[in-house]
């Protein structure tokens, strides 16, 4: 610890060109990894053909389907992985994984090979299901790290492409091998492997940045380039059919609208080489342009110091050493005893004793789980109401999806800034729309199952980039890769209660045997009860939304008092910072100071501990004015109230002192200086 650090600038390495533009590269490879991992929901195009080459009833083609999201159920593996493994190795597994299990399906559906035994089919479905855990996983843990302080615009991109890959793998397989399903699975196998490699190079957590100025013009494009290819794809489907050549040139603009991305980095790059190196906060300038003493340097004051208290100094820096070290034991004790709060960093087992995530879990199995039964039976409901072809349908819910994800990442970071709206409350807005909508295909006017995809498709969509960043504000994101791995376990949860079970056990009662052994139905009332117990699991989401919004209002109140704008100096900007630590450490460094602040009078600190104090009030300060940390009330009440008396006590003797031509003691001068910026004003924050 230097001097130097107490007024000047501390050095800092400078910041090379590419570090910004990195963190965006990383981002664009994210974005096109989501944009390959949504075959989890393409099980409709290739389903009625392993039906009739394995002469599979309806309920075994539907548990094969709960076999792919039973899948999922294994991501806990990589959520466990994203803390210990680097981030290209879970895109590697992952990766490898799906060229297996859909190579597998591949091999059986283009009958390269004997259909394989239905136990081993279960096996590698599982396997592809599976596969999208440890992509998603990775780029979500990274991308909402990298991206801290805009989760939800980030979440609802990641996952507005995840729901348009299923349009984007149909499309492209129609356009260049007319919708052939044994084309289809080698698409599957093959573009993901080779999309990933890409990622292993380019997605990497990346220091925190100061300057998030662009970010939120860099989000609008990714949304407009997002809703651009979305509307192309629609468009495209909408159309009719096409001539060969036509298809091609489909395909060749899909690929450039996909590229545009890259815009943002090569912006991002080029002005950072138009900027000249920073150094680290430019000094107290970061916080607060005014000296800390008016006519005096703060060298000239530490010296004075150390001249006045040069002797006995040794004695008491052992005798107050001791006393941190007994503090901080203390404190150690009482951090590991307290149960974080809700916006705190959870561990499994305390996230899992708490109300308001078992909350946020069955909501969610209510929510996507009707949805996944929609997506998985597509094909059947197609063929009951007389459509010979569903891609149409497939398609629709995909692009519905999409604009549900990113709508809801985009309009609920707006409202939690505008006015402090639980994200929560956008999940019940879904979960109506989702009920109208199994409603309307309930009742089968015509064109209802054009209504209903629409609909359901958008409600899931809501769902899921919802309660990404939901699940990160509420238990934090130190652990985020098993906490998100845990919820989305309702994914073959869902598809088993909703889809195996509901539906395939109703539609068998209603279907009648066909000659080769398999069973059809034809007719609106094939799906009825189902679409009724759908809308009636609905309602039941809807309401454990409304619960989770109401218990999460202050939460999302002190998210709100966070994110407001905050007094910055020139040269703070675009500098990477270590106050990404642990929150619990620094709760004990806090601990520990307000410990040590009140044990002596202002006069009797020797001039290493004043250094001590001024270092740790002035990065906390720091840490406040750049919402990195933010202490709890209980924390800063002791150094707050310490702070204050140094303050009073340099007031009250301001006349002797001037007198006695002396100048305030530099604790005073800290502790007003600390009062300064704002002290308990951070109280009202969550911890990040």
């Amino acid at each position: 610890m230097q001097g130097g650090s107490m007024g000047g600038a501390r050095p800092h390495p400078p910041r090379t060109s590419l570090v910004q533009a990195w963190r965006w590269l990383g981002f664009v490879t994210a974005v096109w990894v989501q944009a390959i991992s949504g075959n989890n929901y393409t099980f409709s195009n290739y389903s009625d053909a392993l039906k009739s080459i394995m002469d599979l009833t309806q309920l075994e083609l539907n548990n094969l389907s709960v076999a792919k999201d039973v899948g999922k159920a294994f991501g806990i593996l990589a959520g466990l992985a994203s803390d210990r493994l680097p981030t290209y190795v879970i895109l590697l597994i992952g990766s490898l994984e799906g060229l297996v299990g859909y190579g597998a399906q591949w091999l059986v559906v283009g009958q390269a090979i004997s259909p394989l035994p239905y136990w081993l089919m279960c096996v590698f479905l599982c396997m592809g299901g599976n596969s999208t855990t440890w992509m998603n996983t990775a780029v979500l843990v990274i991308c909402l790290r990298n991206f801290r302080r805009n989760r939800g615009p980030v979440a609802g991109i990641l996952k507005g492409f995840v729901g348009l890959s299923t349009a984007i793998f149909t499309d492209i397989c129609d356009a260049l091998f007319s919708g052939s399903a044994s084309s289809f699975l080698i698409m599957l196998a093959v573009m993901p492997f080779a999309v990933n490699l890409t990622a292993m190079l380019c997605l990497r957590e990346m220091p925190a940045q100061w300057d998030d100025s662009w970010e939120s013009h860099y989000f609008a494009f990714f949304n407009g380039a997002a809703i651009v290819v979305a509307l192309y794809l629609l468009a495209y489907d909408l159309s009719g059919s096409h001539s060969v050549i036509f298809s091609r040139v489909f395909v060749i603009v899909l690929l450039v609208l996909m590229a545009t991305p890259l815009g943002v980095p090569l912006h991002q790059w080029l002005i950072s080489r138009r900027e000249k190196p920073r150094e680290d906060l430019g000094g107290v300038e970061a916080v607060d342009s005014t000296p800390l003493l008016a006519g005096k340097t703060e060298a000239a004051v530490l010296e004075e110091g150390i001249e006045q208290t040069s002797r006995g100094a040794a004695a008491e820096e052992e005798e107050c050493l001791d006393a941190a070290a007994a503090a901080a034991t203390t404190a150690v004790e009482e951090e590991g005893k307290r149960r974080p709060a809700i916006g705190e960093d959870h561990t499994f087992v305390e996230f899992a004793r708490t109300a308001e995530f078992w909350v946020l879990f069955v909501a969610f199995l209510c929510g996507v789980g009707t949805g996944i039964m929609v997506m998985n039976n597509m094909g059947q409901i197609g063929e009951a109401l007389g459509y010979d072809d569903v891609s149409i349908f497939v398609s629709l819910l995909s692009i519905s999806g999409f604009f549900g994800r990113l709508a809801a990442g985009s309009i609920s970071e707006y409202f939690i800034r505008r006015a402090a709206t639980p994200r929560p409350l956008w999940n019940a807005a879904s979960q109506v729309l989702m009920v109208m909508s199994f409603v309307v295909m309930a009742i089968a006017p015509p064109g209802s199952l054009y209504v209903g995809s629409a609909g359901v498709g958008f409600a899931y969509g809501v769902r899921l980039a919802i309660t990404v960043p939901t699940a990160s504000e509420m238990f934090g994101l130190k652990h985020y890769g098993l906490i998100y791995n845990i919820i989305i376990l309702n994914l073959p949860l869902g598809s088993f209660l909703f889809s195996g079970l509901v539906a395939g056990l109703l539609y068998d009662a209603q279907a009648t045997e066909t000659d080769s052994g398999g069973n059809t139905c034809s007719g609106a009332h094939c799906y009825r009860l189902t679409f009724v117990i759908m809308a009636a699991a609905s309602v039941v989401g809807l309401a454990l939304d409304v619960l989770l919004a109401f218990w999460t209002r202050s939460l999302y109140a002190n998210i709100r008092a966070s994110g407001q704008p905050k007094k910055k100096a020139r040269g703070a900007t675009g500098r990477s910072h270590s106050f990404a630590a642990d929150s619990q450490h620094l709760d004990v460094g806090c601990r520990l100071l307000g410990s040590l602040c009140p044990r002596r009078s202002p006069a009797d600190y020797s001039p290493f501990l004043l250094l001590l104090l001024h270092e740790i009030l002035q990065g906390l300060a720091v840490a406040e004015a750049l919402d990195l940390y933010n202490p709890s009330e209980e924390l800063l009440k002791p150094i707050d109230d310490a702070c204050r008396e140094m303050a009073d006590k340099g007031k009250s003797s301001a006349t002797q002192e001037t007198t006695q031509g002396k100048n305030t003691s530099f604790a005073e001068v800290v502790a007003q200086r600390f009062l300064s910026h704002g002290g308990k004003k951070s109280a009202t924050r969550p911890l990040k």
